[in-house]
């Protein structure tokens, strides 16, 4: 069974086509700039040439419309018709206390989604604009939606409550949510097919390190905790958000800078993150890393930070488990910066862990690279996102 994952973002729509049974990318593609002049589809068979088409798409109804031609093109398409895609995976943000795992799309779907888009007010919107421009087109087609915080509600109370009246959580179901948790799911089940060792024996510590960040705890297969919180607000420090800060820094900034709510959550989702702290000098962590390397005091102190504050993530976790056995980096830094991975490692000596520089040296394939044989582990995992979001809809489909 052929099955088409999409990502909608407000403005993107990223797309693939794989194959369920043997878990094969036929094809990808990417719809950029979805309701903004200059919009364009890039679409690539694989073994084929990468094709870069600029088409006007003023909604995500005409970028799904220009995926499925590509996909269905007589020159350079997969399939033949519509017929031969099996299901449709779709990706969802925020599920609230809904979704404990991935579920069959249907109105009544669809409108619990909805209720949980004041929790992720950027994402929930998009990815429902997505299902229904998918419905409209594949009306036959089974949908799946694969939730970023069901792998998270295996957390137990003492993880997700906030130390605020209970009475909120009761009410607006204020508490940890976690994000990134399909890659978090993903990730640490492949680091015990590559240990060798029963997922369910291990506790494990899941790096997700991009643009977005975070950090979780797995302990027997399940989740005990995670970085993020009720948004992808709380945590790390990242490429696009300030994470954990002191809540009075708002009410502060407010008086001193005459800024209301809206103007205060400006600064901490757009303008603190990597980009502030290091001056504006970039919100690039390659741009970062040069500049580290340089001495530059702007890229040595935006690293250290961030750095240091996966480290201590890293430490809260393996004193939740009472132990570690793994600690896997993945996502676009995590799997690709050799400096971040040996700038957190050199923090964690206390676990046994020490690097194999060459080893560490590898960008993007799935490694140990640690020296130690036994003790804690540190591997490379590149996520994969769209395949766990397969093998979901798969499962509930087939």
């Amino acid at each position: 069974m052929n099955i088409l994952v999409v990502n909608c973002g407000s403005s993107s729509l990223k797309f693939q086509l794989i194959n369920a049974e043997d878990e094969t990318l036929i094809a990808k593609g990417l719809c950029e700039r979805i309701g903004i002049d200059g919009s364009r589809i890039v679409y690539q068979k694989i073994g084929g040439e990468k094709e870069v088409n600029e088409i006007p798409m003023p909604d995500h109804t005409t970028a799904i419309e220009l995926v499925l031609k590509a996909l269905t093109n007589e020159k350079s398409g997969v399939v033949k018709s519509l017929s031969e895609i099996g299901a449709v995976g779709h990706r969802i943000v925020h599920g609230g206390e809904k979704f404990a795992s991935s579920t069959k799309i249907d109105e009544q779907v669809i409108q619990a989604i909805e209720a949980c888009s004041e929790l992720a007010p950027l994402h929930n919107p998009a990815n429902l604009i997505g299902i229904r421009a998918c419905q409209k087109l594949m009306p036959d087609t089974p949908m799946a939606a694969v939730f970023d915080t069901a792998f998270h509600q295996t957390m137990p109370q003492e993880a997700f409550l906030y130390g605020i009246p209970y009475e909120y959580y009761e009410k607006y179901k204020i508490r940890r949510y976690g994000f990134h948790g399909t890659s978090h799911s993903y990730v640490s089940r492949r680091a015990a097919v590559t240990l060798k060792k029963k997922y369910e024996d291990l506790k494990i510590i899941v790096c997700h390190l991009g643009n977005g960040a975070s950090v979780s705890a797995v302990e027997k297969g399940k989740c005990i905790d995670t970085s993020m919180g009720l948004t992808p607000l709380e945590g790390l420090i990242m490429g696009t958000r300030s994470g954990d800060i002191d809540p009075a820094i708002m009410e502060f900034l407010a008086h001193k800078e005459g800024l209301d709510v809206d103007g205060v959550m400006n600064i901490l989702n757009k303008r603190s993150r990597v980009l502030g702290l290091s001056d504006n000098l970039s919100s690039d962590f390659r741009d970062l890393e040069d500049a580290y390397i340089r001495g530059e005091e702007s890229g040595v102190r935006t690293l250290k930070s961030f750095c240091y504050r996966v480290a201590k993530y890293i430490g809260a976790y393996a004193a939740a488990m009472n132990g570690v056995d793994a600690v896997c980096f993945t996502a676009g830094v995590g799997e690709n910066s050799p400096l971040i991975r040996e700038l957190v490692c050199e923090k964690l000596g206390y676990l046994g862990i020490e690097l194999d520089e060459t080893a560490n040296h590898t960008r993007g394939e799935e490694i140990v690279i640690s020296k130690n044989e036994t003790g804690t582990q540190v591997l490379i995992i590149p996520t994969n996102e769209e395949l766990a979001i397969a093998r979901e809809t798969y499962a509930l489909v087939k």
